[in-house]
């Protein structure tokens, strides 16, 4: 027999938290070390704790709520707002833009102050941390007008990724649209998404950026979404092409669609071809 303690079945405490959509699981982290978080009766230390459904979790002396159902907005964030709940400088912020009656929402991932664009939103902690994942891989791509000009082979050089004063960023897709203005527009594509990624590449290149406009993350695009406006992203969307939802796997993240079930006494139908004729070919 072993001496070893029995492992609790269930989930992460944090993950439980974030899934409740209270927080993040970073901020369900942090809330566990204040001593905000008890799990039947005791407060607790140390986020590493599994909890079940049979668990009572209480979070400020309220109850933990159940899970809801994953839900992820577009917003077209306008230039001069900050991606965060509440700003200590006392800046207007794009929750501060969002219609009333809405669930608690957190931004996957940020948007500088000037950049606009595309910004995803969720009441989902767990959907957040996956979506913000750098292994998922996700193309996001950007428009940018930039003062001065470059050279399309400079561009094509950012294939292979670049170092920048000890920084590594990987591989970037960059155009460069013809134009004989003082300013030039370019089309840019990244994976990684680090701190002010796109500004210190084309500023070590020579260009100054002045405006930053996200179009797309991943499958999501901006599209004709008017400035400050919300547009819920269709629940068939996330099951069908995201894979969220109740197929969900922790493993990748995403779900194969299951193929549909033949029903007993109905044999497969195989539907012809182009030129074919009933019972053979024609």
């Amino acid at each position: 027999m072993s001496g070893e303690p029995e492992k609790k079945e269930g989930q992460r405490l944090a993950k439980v938290m974030a899934r409740a959509g209270l927080c993040s699981r970073r901020d369900a982290e942090a809330w566990v070390a204040e001593g905000r978080v008890s799990v039947n009766g005791e407060i607790v230390t140390s986020p590493a704790l599994n909890v079940t459904e049979q668990d009572k979790v209480v979070v400020d002396g309220k109850p933990l709520p159940a899970p809801a159902a994953p839900r992820l907005f577009r917003f077209n964030k306008p230039a001069g707002v900050v991606v965060t709940e509440k700003d200590e400088l006392g800046r207007q912020t794009v929750f501060d833009l969002l219609p009333k009656g809405l669930p608690r929402l957190q931004a996957v991932g940020r948007l500088d102050l000037n950049t606009e664009g595309l910004l995803l939103l969720t009441n989902d902690g767990e959907l957040k941390r996956k979506l913000e994942l750098p292994s998922t891989g996700w193309l996001r791509r950007y428009r940018v007008r930039a003062y001065g000009h470059i050279a399309q082979e400079k561009l094509d050089a950012l294939k292979e990724g670049i170092t920048i004063e000890g920084v590594n960023y990987g591989a970037i897709e960059a155009s460069v649209e013809p134009g004989t203005s003082a300013n030039c527009w370019l089309t840019i594509g990244i994976r990684e998404g680090k701190n002010r990624e796109i500004r210190r590449v084309l500023e070590h290149l020579g260009l100054k950026v002045n405006r930053l406009i996200r179009l797309s993350y991943g499958p999501l695009y901006l599209g004709d979404l008017p400035k400050r406006g919300l547009s819920e992203v269709p629940r068939s969307v996330l099951r069908d092409q995201l894979g969220i939802g109740p197929q969900i796997t922790d493993r990748t993240g995403f779900a194969k669609a299951k193929p549909r079930p033949v029903k007993p006494g109905r044999r497969k139908i195989k539907r012809r071809g182009p030129g074919e004729a009933k019972g053979g070919k024609a």
